[in-house]
């Protein structure tokens, strides 16, 4: 992932970039119409740890081999991130504001692709949201998040079981850590767990912010003779969630959470998407957004 070192422009400039950029379709009819420039933005909630970008980067180059002729650029969601990442000196476009940029560089095509895990809020309303105001400005389409299909669904398992430790023993549970939301969307998590439950009986989901919650969990560990937990972010990047309330030394982190019931405890810390298992979904959701802008 590229990310660029430098001031921030000041928010009025974009603003007056769409004034002006609006009153381009009266020009629909005139006869030296652009020529077609396709690109591609990835969009992710966003990182502010420098060890979780490297699932970024990932990202990034499987991007880059499948349309090695096709520009991609980057935004995050997040508002809090970018601000965080602004004070070590690291800059990364809203949503709008990488789109302006590309219209602004003569892109009249471009395949938007949400890195998010989920269909929730940041997907709705700070991507769909936003990329709907621009649909008189190129011609957009929006690429799924991770889980959105039941065949997404299917695929997830078997990444979810081909990235499990090789050093996890068959009685050893592994729990996942999702970041969960209020959002509609939660379902999905609660609905990967019902497909776990039939081909990997003791993987588990677990979210920060939803449900299920360590807590139901930990209800359906209950009377089972298990030993060893082996916790892994359900998050494209192991970034603060995973690394403090996952496996920080905190007492409220899950990992200070189970020891002190008596498991014994493996973090791994590694998001989805440094995982090809993972991120080739993804990639292969880009893909279908690319061949939607023919």
């Amino acid at each position: 992932m590229r990310l660029v070192h430098g001031r921030r422009t000041p928010c009025i400039l974009f603003m007056a970039l769409l004034l002006v950029l609006s009153s381009l379709p009266a020009f629909a009819g005139h006869s030296d119409a652009p020529a077609v420039k396709k690109g591609i933005l990835l969009v992710a909630f966003g990182t502010s740890e420098p060890e979780a970008r490297v699932a970024f980067d990932h990202l990034g180059e499987l991007a880059a081999k499948r349309f090695p002729a096709v520009p991609v650029r980057w935004a995050y969601t997040s508002n809090i991130i970018r601000k965080k990442i602004a004070k070590q000196g690291l800059m990364t476009d809203s949503v709008p504001v990488a789109l302006a940029k590309m219209v602004e560089e003569g892109f009249t095509h471009i395949a938007v692709q949400s890195l998010h895990t989920i269909p929730g809020e940041e997907f709705h309303e700070k991507l769909l949201g936003v990329v709907n105001g621009f649909r008189s400005l190129a011609t957009i389409s929006v690429g799924s998040p991770l889980m959105t299909s039941p065949q997404d669904m299917e695929t997830v398992v078997k990444a979810i079981q081909a990235t499990i430790p090789a050093a996890r023993k068959a009685d050893e549970v592994v729990l996942l850590m999702g970041h969960g939301t209020h959002h509609p969307g939660n379902i999905y998590y609660p609905g990967l767990q019902w497909y776990l439950s039939t081909r990997a009986p003791l993987v588990f989901v677990g979210t920060v912010e939803g449900t299920p919650s360590l807590d139901d969990v930990l209800a359906e560990l209950e009377g089972r003779k298990v030993r060893k937990i082996w916790l892994m972010p359900l998050m494209s990047v192991a970034g603060d969630h995973a690394r403090n309330d996952m496996a920080g030394p905190e007492d409220d982190s899950w990992t200070s959470i189970l020891t002190a019931k008596g498991y014994k405890v493996e973090s791994v810390l590694k998001g989805t998407a440094e995982y090809d298992a993972f991120a080739s979904l993804w990639i292969d959701h880009l893909q279908v957004a690319f061949e939607r802008l023919d």
